[in-house]
């Protein structure tokens, strides 16, 4: 490929990426909690649970880390263990508020300027379990800071998700092993 190829690429890629965001901006459709303390979400949470999409296939001992970065936005890591390569899998990206902090809809993006919704939509008191929907009934994680959840939480979540068109008989409970 020469220059002008490669020139004329990276302009279509800027100009769909632009047009996808302007076209299809990030939207919290679901009712998010509205007093959220982002500094108390801070930290390592543990996956409990998910609906699996491709990037978190075969994977076991998921953790997110979220740490709040001088420029107000928030530093996602994603990290898991393969069971097929036997290897640690490692995820960057970063989120920020779609609107007031204090609401539970934020926007988190792994590739570069597209972003995909992460609504916090249950969090308990303590700051101790999450449940959190994606843009759309395909992404779903229930969230812990330990690896064990009480049942009544769990079952809690599962028939909130349900009740809100998740499919979650489909749900892939983590494993927690290394």
């Amino acid at each position: 490929m020469d220059k002008k190829q490669s020139l004329l690429a990276l302009s279509a890629i800027a100009i769909g990426t632009a047009a996808y965001n302007i076209l299809k901006p990030v939207k919290s459709n679901v009712a998010v909690v509205d007093d959220l303390d982002l500094d108390r979400y801070m930290g390592v949470w543990h996956e409990v649970a998910r609906l699996d999409f491709f990037w978190e296939k075969d994977l076991t001992d998921v953790t997110a880390t979220y740490t709040k970065l001088s420029n107000g936005k928030i530093q996602v890591i994603n990290r898991g263990f393969d069971q097929k390569s036997k290897k640690w899998k490692q995820r960057i990206g970063k989120a920020k508020p779609l609107g007031d902090p204090k609401d539970g809809a934020l926007k988190v993006s792994f590739f570069g300027p597209i972003y995909a919704g992460y609504n916090i939509v249950h969090i308990d008191e303590d700051y101790k379990y999450a449940l959190i929907f994606g843009s759309n009934t395909d992404y779903m994680w229930i969230l812990s800071r330990d690896v064990d959840v009480p049942e009544n939480i769990k079952q809690k979540y599962v028939q909130y998700a349900s009740r809100s068109g998740y499919a979650t008989q489909k749900l892939v409970w983590t494993k927690h092993e290394q």
